[in-house]
Formats: C-alpha cells, structure tokens, sequence
C-alpha cells in the first residue's frame, strides 16, 4: 500500500507543475515531492504523510523538535494547521542518493487557535529507498525579514 500512496504521490506530483524551479527531472521530481507534501500538510493528509515520513525522520519548528509520529499527531490535531505555503524560490542539492530540498517561503498558518504568517527558509532532507523518495527531516528557519 505505501508503494501505491508514494506511486500516486509521484505521478500525481507530475501533475501539479506550475511554479515549480527549473532543472533536471531529478531535481524537478524532489520539487513535486515537495510540493505535494506542502498540499497535504494543508489539507491534513495524515496517511499520505505518514507513508511519505520515513520511520526515523526529524522535524526541527520554531517551538522544538519532533519525531514522525509526534509531527503527524500535531497535523492530525490541528495544533499546527498549515493554511498556505507560499513558495517563493527553491533549490535542489543532491549527495548520492540523498536530496537537499530548500524552499524560501511565507507560511501562512494556525497556532494555538491564532493565524500567524512568518517568512522561512525550510530544508527538507529526502533520501532515496528502493525507488521511492522518504522525507528524513523537515527543518524550519525564521527569517528576520517581515513576511
């Protein structure tokens, strides 16, 4: 099954292009990976996430740090509810089998009930398993100019 969700999530990043960097098909499938990923954490796709976030994979907020199943109760709660990832540049960066993902962003989100927009540079840190692509760290950085 998480083979069919990853599949899906691939052909249906293909899909949804517009927007995204130029680049390497390499570099445009993380782009769409990462797009998408961005959709579901909005629409709060826990079981497309959930089989996106590799089992050991790490996410780095303003607030502290979290594992997977931390970071996928927190989306399923509504604790934080990503409303609008406004992506304003990216780039791809590739070690081996392991992609480097950074999007320049304004984040338009609910936290603690109230709406906040804050500008960050976040990495997201892919690595490539059996074909398939599985996020490792999702790392969020505040810029200090208004968003």
């Amino acid at each position: 099954m998480k083979r069919q969700i990853l599949g899906a999530l691939i052909a249906l990043a293909a899909a949804v292009t517009s927007g995204a960097a130029q680049g390497s098909p390499r570099e445009q499938e993380i782009v769409n990976v990462s797009r998408t990923k961005w959709r579901w954490m909005a629409e709060r796709k826990v079981d497309s996430l959930a089989a996106l976030f590799d089992d050991q994979a790490v996410f780095v907020h303003m607030g502290g740090t979290m594992s997977r199943s931390q970071e996928l109760d927190v989306i399923r709660g509504g604790m934080i509810q990503y409303k609008n990832a406004e992506i304003q540049e990216t780039s791809v960066r590739f070690i081996g089998s392991t992609a480097i993902l950074l999007n320049r962003i304004r984040l338009t989100a609910v936290v603690g009930g109230n709406e906040v927009i804050n500008p960050f540079v976040v990495t997201e840190v892919y690595v490539q398993q059996g074909g398939t692509w599985k996020l490792g760290s999702l790392s969020f950085t505040r810029l200090l100019t208004p968003p």
